[in-house]
């Protein structure tokens, strides 16, 4: 069994195909360009990132007025007729939109946009005709043009589930037959997987008597909000699923601050429905993550909210070139960071200039320690409450900002009921020796404070100025 979550971190909706030998897998990435990470695995437990689908301004436009938890929404990468294929919805900013490449590295061609507008999560399947079905949230269905994205028939509605919020469909001919499968329940504690079966693309579907086929919901069960799955047989016949869940931890109500990743559980067939088998929770240990931005380009695991901000590599350095004193705050900051994959890390820079360290969410839930007018200083964005917590004399030279996320020690917790999920350090290291600046409260930066569908992402920023940074290290540590 794999170690699970099998890509931790803010790695929501995932959708897999194989090609050759290897596996390949979509997620989305809402607000943050390059947008759709794209990984390979030879086994589907061991994943690694070659790329983003969307990584040129010319495939994604995400203007200012997009909002947090909006942006790209839920993939669904497929391999036809020797092709990559990848359809997506960018809410808020202009309906769907179908990339293909002939290598999942990419490069990924120029968006074709579908004519349908209003729908998200959508789906594509090809019949043995070669009519490829285009299925959306609802759950409704035409047949489409993929080389110029129009609708050929008028849209017609397929099943509307047994819950709420039906949607996330996925399509698929197994042995002739044809199955549905949806996610419904909100993408919540009720979170759930249905699937139906039918003789053809467009139905008529017949519900599976066992749905939800995939729930946690009303369990104890370490992972939650369980659903969003796609299918994949492996070469040796086996069946396998990859779905969305959370990592809830701390006091009622319990609180998730990674976002939604990436599970895997074996699924059996019986009486010609899937049957989910247990997942495993527990991530495999990782090696530290250290970029010494020593090359021409940043790693793929890097990105920024709406747009990439004016920066430069070189001499082994990153630098940015920012232009408002209060970055964070904005919705354009000069920033770039990568997702917290691991409950607790150590993250450290060395820096130089106008800039620091950032824990964001978004742009009205962060913290900083910064580099600001010959002081380090450590503060909070919170809502509508901005405060600064604490601040000393910069040392000389460049400073080694650092970030600790923590367990709670739950023997000196005064309300175990309303127990934080962690604790966040904020300071910087003299001398070899770490000075805390501030220590705060995690669940503040977490999805059941400030809404939406995101997760952390920790990275560095420029204030109105220029800062440098000669390195990033990201540690995973125990619990």
């Amino acid at each position: 069994m794999a170690a699970n979550p099998v890509i931790p971190g803010f790695y929501p909706d995932p959708s897999i195909c194989k090609a050759g030998e290897d596996y390949y897998l979509a997620c989305s990435s809402f607000e943050y360009f390059p947008g759709i990470p794209i990984f390979r695995s030879p086994d589907l437990r061991h994943w690694e990132q070659v790329g983003n689908a969307l990584d040129r301004p010319s495939q994604l436009v995400l203007p200012e007025s997009v909002p947090s938890s909006g942006g790209i929404w839920a993939p669904t990468l497929r391999y036809h007729d020797g092709r990559f294929f990848l359809v997506t919805s960018n809410f808020w900013a202009g309906g769907s939109l179908l990339v293909t490449a002939d290598k999942p590295e990419g490069p990924w061609s120029d968006p074709v946009t579908i004519n349908w507008q209003l729908h998200y999560d959508p789906d594509l399947a090809w019949d043995d005709s070669g009519s490829c079905y285009f299925t959306v949230a609802g759950i409704e269905q035409a047949r489409v043009d993929t080389d110029t994205g129009a609708l050929l028939e008028e849209p017609r509605t397929l099943w509307s589930g047994a819950y709420s919020t039906p949607e996330a469909p996925h399509l698929y001919q197994i042995d002739g037959t044809w199955y549905l499968v949806i996610a419904e329940g909100g993408t919540e504690r009720g979170h759930c997987i249905s699937i139906a079966r039918g003789p053809g693309p467009e139905g008529p579907f017949t519900p599976c008597p066992a749905n939800p086929i995939l729930t946690h919901r009303s369990t104890a069960d370490p992972v939650q909000n369980t659903g969003h799955g796609d299918l994949i047989q492996a070469p040796d016949g086996s069946w396998w699923m990859v779905f969305l869940g959370v990592r809830p931890q701390g006091g009622a109500p319990r609180y998730h601050s990674l976002g939604r990743e990436t599970f895997l559980a074996p699924v059996t067939w019986e009486d010609g429905w899937p049957v989910v088998g247990e997942i495993v929770d527990g991530p495999a240990w990782t090696e530290p993550v250290r970029d010494d931005f020593d090359s021409p380009q940043l790693h793929p695991r890097w990105i920024s909210p709406r747009s990439r901000p004016p920066l430069d590599l070189k001499e082994s350095r990153l630098v940015l070139h920012g232009a408002d004193e209060d970055a964070m705050d904005s919705r354009l900051p000069c920033f770039v960071g990568r997702r917290q994959q691991h409950p607790y890390v150590r993250v450290r820079t060395q820096a130089d200039g106008a800039g620091g360290l950032v824990v964001r969410m978004d742009e009205r839930h962060h913290y900083e320690v910064e580099i600001r007018d010959g002081i380090v200083r450590a503060q909070a964005r919170i809502g509508g409450l901005r405060q600064v917590i604490g601040q000393l004399a910069r040392p000389a030279g460049p400073a080694v900002l650092r970030m600790e996320i923590l367990p709670v020690d739950v023997a000196k917790a005064a309300n175990r009921v309303t127990l934080d999920p962690d604790r966040i350090r904020l300071g910087f290291e003299r001398d070899g020796q770490f000075t805390v600046l501030a220590e705060l409260d995690g669940r503040y930066l977490s999805t059941e404070v400030t809404g939406g569908f995101t997760g952390r992402v920790i990275g560095v920023y420029a204030g109105a100025g220029t800062a440098s940074f000669d390195w990033f290290d990201y540690e995973a540590l125990a619990g």
